[in-house]
C-alpha cells in the first residue's frame, strides 16, 4: 500500500477515535450532571427538608416593600423663620442692686490708710426673650426675666424699640406678661396645641442667646412632662434645639408656626438639653394674669409623696405603685375636713385617675376655688369616695405639695435615742416625743435605704412611738414595717424591711 493511502486511514482512523471518545465524554458529563441533579434534588426536597430544616432567623424581618418615593429630608426652616421672627422680641432689662460697705484689706493686713470700699447701688442688666401673642401688645416671656426690674425695653426684628411695663408675673410656672404700646398692630404668633406634640416632633427655638437677636435654632421634641425640680408644676417639654443664656423667654414653636412652649431652662453642660413649659399651661394662666397680675389656684391642704413599690406593697395597695400619697394634712385645710387622713392614696380628683403623685398638684391647681371635687381614696385598703370644697391657695401654704423624697426601701441597722426638751427644740419638733436616729451603721439596709441621722420615728405601723424601748417593741417580732418620719419641715412614709440573714 502506498504511503499516501496510509496517511489517509491514519486521518480516518484518528477522527473515529476522536469522534468515539467525544461520544463517550458526552455521555459521562450527561451523567455526572444527571447524578448532581439527584443530589440537589435530594437535599432540596421536601422530603429531605422535614429531617434537615433551614436555619430561620432569630431576628424580626423586615418586609418587603415597594419603594414608596425619596427618602425623607430634613425640613426647611427658612420660610418658618421669616415668617414668625417679626413676632419674636429681645427683651433688655435692669435692676437695681445694693453693694454692702466694704472694708479697705489694705488697712487689715497692710495698715495702708484708713478708708472704706463706698456703699452704694448699681444697675445690672440682663437679656431675655419673648413673643407677641396679641396685635395690641401683650409680650409673653419668662418670670425670671421680668422679676423685680425697674426697666424693660422691647427691641423687634425691624430695630423698633419700645418701653414696656410688666402685666403680671407667675413664679411656680416662671410665665410672665408684659405689654408695650405701638402705635400700630403688632406681628402675634398663634397659640397651638402643646398636647399634640410627641417626641421625635421637630420644632423650632428663636431668640437672643449671648445678645445675638434672632437666632434660629431646630431640632426635637425629645421628652414631654419633665420633672426637673423647679416646682410642683413641673411638666416640661424637653428640646435638643440648642438654648443658651438669652433664649429664656422666647418661644418654641411648630413646622406650622405655632407656638408649642416657653423656653424657660437649660443644662448648662449640654445646650442641647433645653426645657420648655408648654404653651398649654400657659393658656390656663394668661387670662388671670391680664385681668388680676397673678395666679389662683386652688388648695387642699396635704402634703404627699411617691409611692414606691415597696411603699404600695406595704400598703396593700392592689393597684400597684400609683396615686399620691397623703403624709400630713393641714387641720385648717379643705382635705381635713373631708375626712382624708395622713396615710391615705388619693388615686382621682375630679372624674381623672392620679397616676403619679405631680397629676394631683396640676389638677387642684386648675380646679376654680370654692368648688366642690369627688376626691377618690384609698383608705385602709378601701377605696372611697369624700367630697372636697377647693380652697385658694395662699403663699406658704401646701396645696398638695410633694414631701422629700423617700430614697427607697430601709430595714435595720440604726442607732436611735429619745427625744429630749432639748432636742425638740434644736430639731424645730412641737413635742419631745418619738424617736431620733442617731447614727447609720454603713452598709446596713437602713443605710442603703436612705434613713439619716437627725430623723425623727414617729410612727410605726400607724400607731406612735413613745420613746426607745416603744420602737424596740414594735420591731422586734416583725420582718417588715411602715414608719412615719419626720425629716427637717416634711413628713414621710418609709416601709422598713429586716435584711436576709446570709
Amino acid at each position: 500500500m502506498s504511503a499516501r493511502k496510509l496517511g489517509i486511514l491514519f486521518v480516518l482512523g484518528a477522527g473515529v477515535l476522536a469522534l468515539l471518545f467525544a461520544t463517550g465524554l458526552l455521555q459521562v458529563q450527561v451523567q455526572v450532571a444527571e447524578n448532581v441533579a439527584e443530589a440537589i434534588d435530594l437535599f432540596g426536597s421536601e422530603e429531605a427538608g422535614k429531617s434537615a430544616p433551614p436555619v430561620e432567623p432569630f431576628w424580626t424581618e423586615s418586609a418587603a416593600r415597594e419603594p414608596s418615593g425619596p427618602a425623607a429630608s430634613a425640613p426647611n426652616f427658612a420660610d418658618l423663620a421669616e415668617r414668625v421672627s417679626p413676632g419674636v422680641v429681645n427683651i433688655q432689662t435692669s435692676k437695681t442692686v445694693s453693694a454692702p460697705r466694704v472694708p479697705n484689706p489694705f488697712e487689715e493686713f497692710f495698715g495702708g490708710p484708713s478708708f472704706e470700699m463706698p456703699e452704694g447701688e448699681f444697675k445690672v442688666p440682663s437679656l431675655g426673650s419673648g413673643f407677641v401673642i396679641s396685635p395690641d401688645g401683650y409680650i409673653v416671656t419668662n418670670n425670671h426675666v421680668a422679676e423685680e426690674v425697674d426697666k424693660i425695653t422691647v427691641a423687634f426684628l425691624d430695630g423698633v424699640e419700645l418701653p414696656a411695663r410688666v402685666v403680671g408675673r407667675d413664679p411656680k410656672t416662671d410665665i410672665a406678661l408684659i405689654k408695650v404700646d405701638s402705635p400700630k398692630e403688632l406681628p402675634a404668633l398663634p397659640l397651638g396645641d402643646s398636647n399634640r406634640l410627641r417626641p421625635g416632633d421637630w420644632v423650632v427655638a428663636i431668640g437672643n442667646p449671648f445678645g445675638l437677636s434672632h437666632t434660629v435654632t431646630a431640632g426635637i421634641v425629645s421628652a414631654l412632662g419633665r420633672n426637673i425640680g423647679q416646682g410642683p408644676y413641673d411638666d416640661f417639654i424637653q428640646t435638643d434645639a440648642a438654648i443658651n443664656p438669652g433664649n429664656s423667654g422666647g418661644p418654641l414653636l411648630n413646622l406650622q408656626g405655632e407656638v408649642v412652649g416657653i423656653n424657660t431652662a437649660i443644662n448648662p453642660r449640654a445646650n442641647t438639653v433645653g426645657f420648655s413649659v408648654p404653651i398649654n399651661m400657659a393658656k390656663e394662666i394668661l387670662p388671670q394674669l391680664r385681668a388680676t397680675g397673678r395666679v389662683t389656684r386652688g388648695w387642699m391642704g396635704v402634703y404627699i409623696q411617691h409611692i414606691t413599690p415597696d411603699l404600695a406593697e406595704a400598703l396593700e395597695l392592689e393597684g400597684g405603685a400609683k396615686g399620691a400619697l397623703v403624709s400630713k394634712v393641714d387641720p385648717r385645710g379643705p382635705a381635713a375636713a373631708a375626712g382624708i387622713e395622713r396615710g391615705d392614696v388619693i388615686v382621682e380628683f375630679d372624674g381623672r385617675p392620679i397616676q403619679e403623685m405631680e397629676d394631683l398638684p396640676r389638677l387642684v391647681a386648675a380646679t376654680p376655688v370654692g368648688s366642690s371635687v369627688d376626691v377618690g381614696v384609698v383608705h385602709d385598703g378601701r377605696r372611697k369616695n369624700v367630697s372636697v370644697k377647693v380652697g385658694e391657695l395662699e403663699e406658704g401654704e401646701a396645696m398638695a405639695r410633694a414631701e422629700t423624697k423617700e430614697e427607697g426601701p430601709t430595714a435595720f441597722g440604726m442607732r436611735v435615742q429619745n427625744v429630749t426638751p432639748a432636742l425638740a427644740e434644736q430639731l424645730g419638733l412641737d413635742e419631745a416625743t418619738g424617736v431620733v436616729i442617731s447614727s447609720i451603721e454603713p452598709g446596713s439596709a437602713a443605710d442603703e435605704a436612705g434613713l439619716r441621722p437627725r430623723d425623727v420615728i414617729v410612727e410605726v405601723g400607724h400607731e406612735p412611738v413613745k420613746d426607745v424601748d416603744d420602737l424596740r417593741a414594735k420591731l422586734s417580732e416583725i420582718e417588715k414595717a411602715l414608719l412615719l418620719v419626720r425629716r427637717g419641715d416634711a413628713t414621710v412614709f418609709v416601709p422598713l424591711k429586716r435584711q436576709p440573714k446570709e
